[in-house]
């Protein structure tokens, strides 16, 4: 008795205990915004016009609607157990288009995590969609080879599945219809 009520004992102890644990949820970065490089950031002179800015950059993120002299590039990274990066640029222009200032927030010269995930992504360059789909005379391993009739003649094969539904005539003097009738 003595060591049922042990067995018991430590059983509900570690049933207990074994509740208390914390694993965590997963958590995953999240990437949002124009990714900004020092990089990009070097390649912008004074007097470039938005068009080349925009070869460069990107369309920005954020364009003010009343004010086109302004634009900003805003990137923000959610890291799952690290907190928030953000990194931010902001092109201003003058009335011409010609970009005059570039103010930066935030460390540009970090690296970034690349994700290493795999699943859908960009398509490989140089790949054509069309080498994958197979042409007519490749046939699947399992599918029977059969031609469909050709003009108006008659199918080689009967089809399978169940037998033919019948049809009969009808006398209908506007147009000629034919009614299906179905049989078990």
């Amino acid at each position: 008795m003595q060591k049922l009520t042990r067995i018991i004992t430590l059983s509900v102890a570690l049933t207990v205990v074994s509740g208390c644990s914390y694993v965590g949820v997963y958590k995953r970065d999240i990437p949002q915004g124009n990714l900004v490089t020092q990089d990009m950031v070097s390649q912008l002179q004074p007097g470039m016009t938005q068009q080349q800015v925009t070869y460069v950059m990107g369309r920005p993120l954020l364009e003010a609607p009343f004010d086109t002299r302004q634009w900003d590039y805003v990137y923000r990274l959610d890291k799952a157990y690290a907190g928030v990066e953000q990194r931010r640029v902001t092109l201003t222009f003058d009335d011409m288009g010609r970009l005059i200032n570039v103010a930066q927030e935030g460390d540009l010269s970090g690296d970034l995590p690349v994700s290493t995930e795999s699943g859908p992504g960009p398509a490989v360059e140089g790949a054509d969609p069309l080498d994958a789909m197979p042409t007519p005379t490749q046939q699947s391993p399992g599918t029977p080879t059969q031609q469909a009739p050709v003009g108006g003649a008659p199918a080689q094969q009967a089809p399978t599945g169940g037998a033919p539904a019948q049809t009969a005539p009808t006398s209908d003097n506007s147009q000629e219809s034919q009614s299906v009738i179905m049989t078990d």
